[in-house]
């Protein structure tokens, strides 16, 4: 755990250097619960760099539990960072993530995984300090996933229902694919569209690389960047360690 808990501080370094949510690495998720009675928690740290500063999560736990077959349980708390381009900065804890993703479709030859995951941003984070929306969120998606030898390709979308002064409900879509390079590293790259937020926001379609790197089977480390191809000129930046467990 030394060499660990050294990584730790390492991730943190780096993420602060690099321009930024998700099946972790990636902004898009996929459908595939955690596995019964183990857990996943990925340990991270994600940034979003454009004109206005810096804004994200100086750190987050995402922590999910495999409640039932095909059943998974999340839990997300943060530590949220506002430099903004002009003005002091914010550090303090941000907005509480809760969330259920069921799988009610199983892959077959013919047939792609199918979930849904349903989140509820709770409004933790202090939003005249830039550190949380100020409003509970709701986000209803769908996923999907095929699977073809060493090739993994997944996405879907949902609407984000937004409900504050200056906010609007939007939507997201987005699609990625995973390539096996090796039996402890994966490569693959995604894009995703997202509508505006609030009456001062616009669209914008981004592009991420990631990856998945195993140390061994209960240790990984998880990371992405990527730019925006239309909208507001942004970089985005994701890295994490995952820790996975759970009963043999």
């Amino acid at each position: 755990m030394t060499f660990i808990k050294h990584l730790v501080f390492i991730v943190l370094f780096f993420a602060m250097h690099i321009s930024v949510m998700a099946g972790p690495p990636f902004v898009t998720d996929d459908p595939e619960p955690v596995e019964y009675q183990h857990w996943e928690i990925n340990q991270a740290t994600l940034l979003n760099h454009n004109v206005n500063g810096w804004n994200g999560a100086a750190t987050l736990t995402d922590s999910n539990y495999g409640m039932l077959p095909n059943l998974q349980l999340s839990f997300q708390p943060s530590v949220a960072l506002n430099i903004p381009s002009s003005g002091p900065a914010e550090v303090g804890y941000g907005d509480t993530e809760l969330g259920a993703k069921y799988r009610f479709i199983q892959q077959t030859d013919m047939l792609p995984d199918v979930a849904c995951y349903p989140l509820l941003e709770l409004p933790t984070g202090s939003a005249s300090r830039g550190l949380g929306a100020g409003h509970p969120q709701v986000y209803l998606p769908i996923w999907m996933q095929k699977d073809f030898g060493k090739w993994s390709t997944f996405g879907g979308g949902g609407y984000w229902i937004n409900p504050g002064t200056y906010s609007m409900n939007w939507w997201y879509a987005g699609w990625a694919a995973q390539y096996q390079v090796a039996d402890h590293l994966a490569l693959g790259a995604e894009v995703f569209h997202q509508t505006r937020q609030d009456v001062d926001d616009a669209s914008s379609t981004r592009i991420n690389v990631g990856g998945t790197w195993d140390l061994n089977d209960e240790e990984h480390i998880l990371f992405s960047a990527g730019h925006t191809v239309q909208g507001q000129s942004a970089y985005l930046g994701y890295l994490a360690i995952q820790f996975t467990f759970g009963s043999k």
